[in-house]
């Protein structure tokens, strides 16, 4: 983009440039000035500044948006399942088993080879040269819906609607034993754990990141499992699984989190038994109130007959 030059307004003493800039331009987020600022990209008086730089009414601040580096993924034909489709954003019925991106030690196939080859590239490019259009993630082994960008103003809006909670998320969880209660609560916070990076764990008092997902008990069943219906108000790194897991009812097949093998069960389960099922939200752009739901995959249906 063209260089924007811009005087800090009247009233502002010792602002933070990064919060200033992202206030004063809507259509970027403070992520995407983040990224100008990495690159050198950000001015004052000529000298490139750091996003922490305190900034104060008078002070002319010129900047530039880094360009998009044009994705080296290949197209790859996954036969997708497309739940919703308009120009502007694309929700897919995830398989369990497909990787959401590339990442470390990932050399298969990921979701954003599929969009690629259905969306022809028409992505947004917010996520950059490895995940282009993602707006959020599921783990590999959740089935359910999952949502990408393909402009980068319903990327940043959508983005927005994911941290500020501004939409419904809702799973279904097939877990071991039956809930003394018919719903409840978790509101504990989680942080990594310190030894075990690929988990997460229940942080102390004070500690960590809140968290909250309500659980509601859909049917139980005599081998010994039941199915929840859970709501998340918060996007946490297994926040399900671990909540779950620390009222002693882990979810079928998370073997990280407690579950055990059960001897009476309909089958084994090959996967964390976890379905995002339902996503409601507002269209950023049309304002068109969307709520979608993805068919149960047959390992989930298995248990439920």
């Amino acid at each position: 983009m063209e260089v924007q030059k811009w005087e800090v307004p009247e009233g502002i003493l010792k602002i933070r440039a990064d919060k200033l800039l992202s206030e004063a331009y809507q259509d970027f987020s403070r992520a995407d000035f983040h990224r100008a600022f990495d690159q050198g990209l950000v001015l004052k008086g000529g000298e490139a500044i750091q996003k922490k730089e305190r900034l104060s009414t008078g002070d002319v601040v010129e900047f530039s948006m880094p360009e998009l580096q044009p994705s080296n993924l290949d197209p790859v034909d996954l036969n997708l399942d497309v739940v919703f489709e308009d120009q502007h954003l694309i929700v897919i019925n995830k398989p369990a088993g497909l990787v959401t991106h590339q990442g470390a030690g990932v050399s298969e196939p990921t979701l954003v080879n599929g969009l690629i080859h259905h969306c022809k590239g028409e992505l947004s490019g917010i996520g950059g040269v490895e995940r282009p259009g993602i707006v959020h993630r599921l783990d590999r082994e959740t089935s359910g819906l999952i949502l990408a960008a393909k402009t980068d103003q319903a990327h940043r809006q959508m983005s927005e609607k994911f941290q500020s909670r501004d939409l419904i998320k809702e799973y279904l969880a097939l877990v071991k034993g039956v809930p003394d209660l018919l719903s409840g609560s978790v509101k504990e916070p989680i942080e990594r754990h310190p030894v075990q990076r690929h988990k997460m764990r229940i942080a102390s008092a004070g500690e960590g990141r809140n968290a909250h997902t309500d659980w509601k008990l859909e049917k139980a069943f005599d081998a010994g499992y039941s199915l929840l219906h859970c709501r998340i108000h918060t996007g946490r790194t297994h926040q399900i699984r671990i909540h779950l897991f620390s009222i002693k009812h882990p979810i079928l097949g998370d073997t990280t989190y407690g579950y055990r093998k059960l001897a009476n069960l309909p089958a084994q389960p090959e996967r964390v038994m976890l379905h995002s099922e339902r996503l409601s939200f507002e269209h950023p752009i049309t304002r068109e109130s969307l709520d979608l739901h993805a068919s149960i995959p047959d390992d989930f249906e298995a248990f439920l007959q």
